[in-house]
């Protein structure tokens, strides 16, 4: 095993060496590992030390560009393995559009690209001659696409179309960037598809909404709540945006942690998408779009200290659609680093030969090798630690910063009472087991991580939670970092009203979305903050 990187001691060996029955080798004086910042002192900063840290990213010579490691796209692979698997059971189909757009295209649907402009890249010469028309770098691929989306649907036979693309897209921002969440270029998924109803449209919106939620719960044992944003907050050019919506309690603001949007017709008009129905009469299509990015990985780490009001203002004219496996970091992670759920984990058991003086190495080593070939054969993501220039106690540091679930431990001991010792990375409970049922306790181990990650992290958004009635308690509850989930009359001056109320260094609040699962609205409940009757239960609060 040859992991390892900056913040170490000694140089990082190059895999397995020979160990003979000898002595262990004199190990170097090492860098002392750990955090400089705790998660409850300074949020921002134990954020910012974690990322780097753990090896998710590496910085860059262009300002806002960063280079994702091993550590980081790892996460994003699995990630993209179960969705991709997932998406092609609903009949979507592989494409790739070029990366560079016209003006005039781009211009097409003024709504959409609005909040884009200040973002978009231009290419403007080749070589040392000026173009004759500017072209622009796709901040998004609607413009893109669309245009030939007229071009195939023809007939109602064409239809549905379903098309995915796995990407990168370019957002040139100038204030702040910072990694993965205002980075200048990110990868991302994103999913277009035309339907001949509205029906159809609307159910695979659901269906998409459904795999979001998966990957939060299932995956990153994040608990999400599912929704539909407010006619302010959605998708522009759109007719509905869905969300999937999760709270950070450490900061009390919530995060929009993906969406599924149906663009209703209004992109059809725009690019002209019509096909010929079974009677012969030309109709428009119905159209939805979703994503999710690598841009998210990692949230930012100055803007939530620093730049709250900045964020609030910015965010979502730049981040519209996405997964955010920060989210994941920052609900789970702890005073020693990353703390990563099996199902996403790179490698989700790390074995560490424990030599103490005298030790047969040979005969440890090669029980380390034989449990990770054991667990590896078994479908289990196992590496071995064999640096020779590191303690056992700096690699214990090591793969706690990473996040790995699970540490086996094999010594002297463990050897000759043929066991082995697991240590757990979300709460360091350790237990011997022995040699013949590893398998079988590995498997229960990682199933128990995963399954408490996601209870502990609901039972502490839970508590966050607050129903409230007036507007009063609305600003108790806010100025205490809570969810707020409120009766509300559903309409935009209102929103736009609490928005102005609201606002100071720490940003508005504003409504995060009206959840499915609606608790009973008892006649003649009044809105929180108009006092007219209210219509529906919302979510609302700070938010990144």
């Amino acid at each position: 095993m040859s992991s390892g990187g900056k913040g170490g001691g000694a140089k990082a060996g190059g895999g397995a060496k020979g160990g003979g029955g000898g002595k262990k080798k004199e190990v170097k004086k090492e860098t002392k590992l750990g955090m400089a910042y705790k998660k409850d002192d300074n949020f921002g900063e134990w954020y910012s030390e974690v990322v780097v840290n753990s090896e998710m990213i590496e910085y860059y010579d262009i300002s806002g560009c960063y280079i994702l490691r091993p550590w980081a796209m790892e996460i994003w692979e699995l990630l993209k393995e179960f969705f991709d698997a997932e998406i092609k059971k609903l009949k979507l189909k592989p494409y790739y559009f070029p990366l560079f757009v016209t003006e005039n295209v781009l211009q097409k649907e003024k709504d959409h690209i609005e909040g884009f402009a200040p973002e978009v890249a231009w290419v403007t010469k080749s070589g040392k001659s000026e173009l004759e028309a500017p072209i622009a770098i796709r901040p998004t691929s609607e413009t893109v696409m669309y245009p030939y989306f007229s071009k195939w649907i023809r007939s109602h036979r064409d239809l549905p179309l379903r098309c995915n693309q796995w990407c990168n897209v370019v957002r040139w921002e100038f204030s702040n960037p910072t990694p993965f969440i205002r980075s200048r270029e990110f990868l991302w998924q994103e999913g277009h598809t035309a339907f001949a109803t509205k029906e159809e449209a609307d159910e695979e919106v659901l269906q998409i909404l459904e795999l979001y939620r998966r990957i939060y719960e299932e995956f990153l044992a994040v608990p999400v709540s599912k929704g539909r944003k407010s006619e302010m907050e959605k998708f522009a050019g759109g007719l509905y945006t869905t969300s999937v919506e999760a709270f950070i309690p450490n900061t009390g603001r919530g995060i929009q942690g993906a969406t599924s949007h149906c663009l209703g017709q209004n992109f059809a008009k725009m690019f002209d998408i019509t096909f010929e129905n079974e009677k012969g009469a030309r109709e428009m299509v119905w159209q939805n779009s979703w994503a999710y990015t690598t841009r998210s990985v990692i949230l930012t780490p100055y803007l939530i200290e620093n730049l709250l009001s900045v964020l609030h203002k910015l965010f979502f004219l730049i981040m519209y659609r996405f997964l955010q496996i920060g989210v994941m970091v920052m609900t789970h992670g702890d005073d020693k680093g990353l703390v990563l759920p099996p199902r996403v984990a790179p490698i989700q058991v790390i074995v560490i030969p424990v030599p103490y003086k005298d030790a047969d190495t040979t005969a440890i080593k090669g029980a380390c090798e034989s449990a990770v070939y054991t667990l590896n054969e078994s479908g289990f993501r196992a590496d071995l630690d064999t640096r020779e220039n590191y303690s056992p106690g700096w690699k214990y540091s090591h793969w706690e910063m990473k996040g790995v679930p699970l540490r086996i431990e094999i010594g002297p001991k463990d050897l000759a009472n043929k066991q082995v010792r697991i240590v757990r990375r979300d709460n360091g409970a350790k237990v011997d087991i022995p040699v013949d049922n590893l398998v079988d306790e590995v498997k229960a181990l990682l199933d128990d991580i995963q399954a408490n990650l996601l209870k502990t992290a609901k039972e502490k958004r839970d508590a966050c939670i607050e129903v409230i009635h007036t507007w009063d308690e609305f600003t108790i509850a806010l100025n205490n970092k809570r969810l707020i989930l409120a009766p509300w009359c559903d309409e935009e001056e209102v929103e736009k009203d609490v928005k102005t109320r609201t606002k100071g260094d720490l940003g508005a609040a504003k409504t995060l979305c009206t959840p499915f699962d609606q608790p009973e609205l008892p006649e003649g409940t009044l809105c929180f903050a108009s006092g007219k009757p209210a219509k529906k239960w919302s979510f609302w609060g700070r938010s990144y």
